[in-house]
């Protein structure tokens, strides 16, 4: 499906569609215990499915047109199975989300939890953090979740961490003027690291805190899988928001 043909598409259109694919995703997850390894038939299931978008880099300066509104878009990079970004997407129907997740079997797994839900407002694709500003324009981004991610311990593997200066300049690149980082993790190393490196970056620090189920910043807060699972655990969760100062330019 070419990219034209796609921002016509309207999930609310395709109840059919929807409906054979959720019974399809059903009978491929059903009894899998899911880890992060190959599963079989995870790409061609992807490749079906009416939630995910498969030739993003079509849609470059057209997601308005896509979603069929000019409501702002939010996007979180490494969504994992999904709960986080899926959850906001329910709560809040006036806001675009997408969500990123560049290994098949996680992304597969999110899709059975997409399949049960009746929203319009939320897709996914399956790209390298480092081709999105190769799928957004500038300025079309409205927020960027970054959840616990990969804390790639090893200093000669930092330039992998999503808050280094090898992706900060992406996110300038297609975020808002007025656009955020929201970050969280359990791991006070890559916390640290990115306490540094944002700044480093050009990018204020507005908000940050080492603990956040007892700070004011866990007003509203949304917790992913493995939130839940780190927190019950008794690991404290640390949260920063960073933007720049482009406002006033």
């Amino acid at each position: 499906m070419r990219g034209n043909d796609r921002m016509e598409l309207k999930l609310r259109d395709h109840a059919g569609t929807a409906e054979a694919y959720r019974m399809k995703i059903f009978g491929v997850l059903g009894g899998i215990v899911m880890r992060l390894r190959h599963i079989k038939g995870a790409e061609e299931e992807i490749a079906e499915s009416p939630y995910v978008v498969q030739e993003p880099k079509e849609l470059k300066g057209k997601w308005h047109e896509f979603f069929g509104n000019n409501n702002p878009i939010r996007i979180e990079v490494g969504m994992g199975k999904g709960k986080f970004i899926m959850e906001l997407a329910e709560k809040n129907p006036d806001v675009n989300y997408i969500g990123i997740e560049r290994y098949s079997s996680v992304l597969l797994r999110g899709l059975q939890k997409r399949a049960e839900m009746d929203v319009s407002n939320i897709y996914f694709m399956r790209i390298d953090a480092l081709e999105l500003a190769e799928v957004f324009d500038a300025e079309e981004v409205d927020r960027i979740y970054l959840n616990f991610s990969d804390p790639w311990p090893k200093d000669r593997h930092a330039k992998r961490r999503l808050t280094s200066d090898r992706f900060l300049p992406i996110y300038d690149q297609i975020l808002k003027k007025n656009g955020i980082i929201e970050f969280k993790t359990d791991n006070q190393g890559l916390f640290n690291y990115s306490m540094d490196s944002i700044p480093e970056a050009g990018w204020n620090i507005d908000a940050a805190t080492y603990d956040l189920h007892n700070s004011w910043m866990n007003e509203g807060n949304v917790m992913t899988e493995y939130e839940i699972k780190f927190s019950s655990e008794g690991n404290p969760i640390c949260k920063l928001i960073a933007s720049r100062n482009k406002g006033e330019e």
